[in-house]
């Protein structure tokens, strides 16, 4: 059995039809901070239970509630969520199967060590000439498929 997982960041406050579009049909989404503000996440729980995280942008007393970092295992695996990849501490990596980061908004995949590293880019309103992507990662018996999506857009 697959076990789908949605990955966005950086909405900055803009939660893209499209970004919806995608995450439909995955068993947990995971927001890499910088949210924007509180009804990103709460329109992301209609679609999949949500693990959340706090990004440089994300402040005022509805920030509060999400942490710095978070630790979640889904489907076997241990995934590591944090904003800026910058600020990962080295003994974070023990015992880790997946790093999530946000904040660069280039969407990126790499495995180090046997880690891999995901970064879903950006979802939020266009920077620079960077594209607006999500991604999904399936974790089967056979192991992980990462996958970055482009959703077009301005």
């Amino acid at each position: 059995m697959t076990f789908r997982i949605g990955i966005i960041s950086d909405t900055h406050g803009l939660l893209r039809p499209e970004a919806e579009r995608g995450l439909t049909g995955v068993d947990h989404i995971i927001h890499a901070g910088d949210i924007g503000r509180p009804e990103i996440v709460d329109a992301l729980r209609q679609i999949a239970p949500v693990t959340a995280i706090r990004g440089n942008v994300d402040n005022g007393e509805w920030a509060r509630e999400y942490p710095d970092t978070s630790l979640v295992r889904l489907a076997g695996k241990s995934i590591y969520v944090l904003h800026d990849l910058k600020t990962l501490q080295a003994d974070a990596r023990a015992g880790i199967d997946v790093i999530v980061s946000g904040h660069s908004h280039v969407p990126k995949i790499d495995t180090v060590d046997g880690v891999l590293y995901l970064n879903p880019g950006s979802a939020g309103r266009r920077r620079f000439q960077l594209p607006i992507t999500i991604a999904t990662l399936e974790i089967a018996p056979g192991g992980m498929r990462p996958e970055i999506h482009d959703l077009g857009g301005d």
